[in-house]
């Protein structure tokens, strides 16, 4: 964090929330490319030709979502993308609820790392998760963050200790612990 680019990214959220709506027309760029990169990593996870919602749209529904959000108090570049992260998990799981025609499947195994095909066959399993990662914010909303910020949100540990102020080894031990709760979680699905 800290870089030129960063430093302007958070200077164009300061001036645009000050009420310089040409800051907005001179970040999108910059968030843009950044926003595509984060869920680039996202859909790259999943195999060709199989995911019904197409990176480009999900760029585009969370940039809009961000953009209309400008009473937001936005501290910075990483607020900005922690924010995003949240609106693409919200995003995916509301298309993978769309996407979900029947009642989940009974015996429904996934992993972190699976879930990222949102067809019809997975939206399912994807909601699960989303339930899951619901019932892990209820015991412990730090891990949750750490798991939605890191998968969704396509942030490093850096970033993501940055964005909730703890230690890369706090973020790590949750990351750690909230994948194997999640996968164990997961897999008692009946």
């Amino acid at each position: 964090m800290g870089t030129a680019g960063e430093n302007e990214i958070t200077k164009l959220l300061v001036e645009w929330c000050g009420g310089d709506n040409d800051a907005l027309d001179r970040m999108m760029p910059l968030v843009y490319d950044e926003l595509r990169r984060l869920a680039r990593n996202y859909m790259n996870s999943q195999p060709s030709g199989q995911n019904t919602l197409q990176t480009t749209a999900l760029i585009h529904e969370a940039y809009l979502k961000l953009a209309g959000d400008r009473k937001k108090d936005w501290k910075d570049r990483s607020h900005f993308f922690a924010v995003a992260a949240t609106a693409m998990r919200h995003i995916l799981v509301d298309h993978a609820r769309a996407r979900s025609a029947a009642k989940r499947n009974a015996g429904v195994v996934v992993s972190l790392e699976d879930v990222a095909v949102i067809t019809k066959e997975r939206a399912d399993e994807f909601v699960a998760l989303d339930d899951a990662l619901n019932r892990l914010a209820e015991l412990d909303a730090r891990k949750a963050r750490v798991v939605e910020l890191r998968y969704f949100g396509g942030l490093t540990v850096e970033e993501t200790s940055e964005v909730l102020q703890i230690s890369n080894e706090t973020v790590m031990r949750d990351w750690k612990f909230a994948k194997s709760w999640l996968h164990r979680e997961l897999s008692a699905i009946d």
